[in-house]
């Protein structure tokens, strides 16, 4: 089977194509060529699995769903665009995602990740790739760069790290990080879920592969699970590719059309869940009643100089822990109405969680155990006011276990 289609096809132009345009623009237009065969304006779902053949070997672009698909080709050009990046691929989850980057790796190799990193993140690379694969990870601060440099050996092959964190929301200079990684002759991979390309742009800053789960502010309306990664480097994106038809974790074409279309919106949505998120993240850290606010927007943030130097606003992620200890941080959890209690985040409605009991249980008992306080706001793009009071209204429920706290 061919790995590659024509590039003459119209959805197949290379992301550079796109160059000069504003992010709001190539959001709505890259990859999205209206069908040349009917003149629709949106560009059609190819739920096929297999493309006829005129002759052995001579098709028209597209052989087998698996190995490519016009569909998931429009996403990928859409993704690269967005990211400023040549290439972009498209799989089945964000673990997807993150599992082929690791593929390329070979027993014995060597992978330094922040300490702060998503809990599924932590369970492929020790329960799986380090015990399966033979790759040895090393987790570390990565907020101080020198740590990273120490933490590397001969073996390091791979600097793998979240910015903005999840949970803790540390926010680790990419720029910098980009030079120790490479001064070793590593590569180094950005997890840019928190912040998407809107906010920021890890390949501008030096990384070398950018990964996103789409599940999350991509797709963003909670109605799709997908993964994806951005490169520039031409032999990298083949790599890639290569391992994308041949593992096969692939997203169907419905998934793809989903993420195409949440991505038209993609920077309205984002300007409100940051608009949201800063307004509360300030009634958070004006409260007696809450110990500590992580929010990158805010100037009393640790990281808030990094962030004023590679990110375009705090982004839509809030973390707080408030005083009363777990137990009313679980109650807060189950005392909101407008802030449902789920996993996941990045939708047009607003999430909260405990951590430390939901996202992030697999790193319980770990150097990443999350505080059992800590609360984590997924903040939606519903009237900001209506928010406020749902969050100051359970705080209010809540505040009780305060005292009770206090006595124990």
């Amino acid at each position: 089977m061919a790995e590659h289609g024509s590039e003459g096809h119209p959805q197949r132009r290379r992301a550079a194509h796109y160059d000069g345009q504003a992010f709001g623009t190539r959001a709505i237009h890259a990859g999205q060529e209206p069908d040349p065969t009917t003149g629709a304006v949106i560009a059609p779902v190819y739920l096929n699995s297999t493309y006829v053949q005129h002759g052995v070997g001579d098709f028209a672009g597209y052989d087998y769903s698996r190995t490519d698909n016009p569909t998931r080709r429009a996403l990928e050009i859409q993704l690269a665009a967005l990211e400023g990046g040549d290439h972009g691929i498209a799989f089945a989850s964000g673990m997807a995602a993150t599992s082929t980057v690791l593929q390329r790796l070979s027993p014995g190799d060597h992978v330094v990740c922040v300490n702060d990193v998503y809990g599924g993140t932590f369970r492929i690379f020790t329960k799986v790739l380090d015990r399966h694969a033979g790759i040895e990870f090393t987790f570390v601060s990565m907020r101080d760069v020198a740590s990273v440099e120490a933490a590397m050996t001969d073996r390091t092959k791979l600097v793998w790290v979240e910015t903005p964190t999840n949970p803790l929301l540390n926010v680790i200079d990419i720029a910098e990080l980009a030079k120790v990684a490479h001064a070793r002759r590593a590569l180094l991979a950005v997890d840019n879920t928190f912040a998407t390309p809107y906010l920021q742009n890890p390949l501008a800053l030096g990384a070398d592969i950018v990964a996103h789960s789409m599940t999350k502010y991509l797709g963003g309306h909670s109605d799709v699970v997908g993964g994806a990664l951005v490169v520039d480097d031409d032999a990298l994106a083949g790599e890639l590719r290569f391992l994308q038809n041949a593992v096969g974790a692939i997203p169907g074409p419905m998934d793809c059309w989903l993420v195409s279309r949440g991505l038209k919106t993609l920077h309205v949505r984002m300007e409100r869940h940051c608009e949201n998120a800063a307004a509360i993240a300030r009634m958070l850290e004006s409260r007696e009643d809450v110990e500590s606010v992580l929010y990158p927007g805010l100037e009393s943030h640790p990281d808030h100089a990094v962030v004023q130097r590679q990110m375009r606003a705090g982004g839509g992620m809030i973390s707080f822990r408030p005083a009363g200890g777990a137990d009313r941080a679980r109650e807060l959890c189950a005392a909101t109405s407008l802030f449902t209690l789920a996993e996941s985040l990045g939708g047009v409605e607003s999430l909260i969680e405990l951590p430390g009991l939901m996202t992030h249980q697999s790193v319980a008992g770990s150097e990443l155990e999350v505080p059992a306080d800590l609360v984590r706001l997924s903040v939606g793009i519903e009237h900001v006011d209506d928010l406020v009071r749902d969050l100051e209204g359970a705080l209010d429920t809540t505040r009780h276990l305060v005292e009770a706290a206090a006595t124990a």
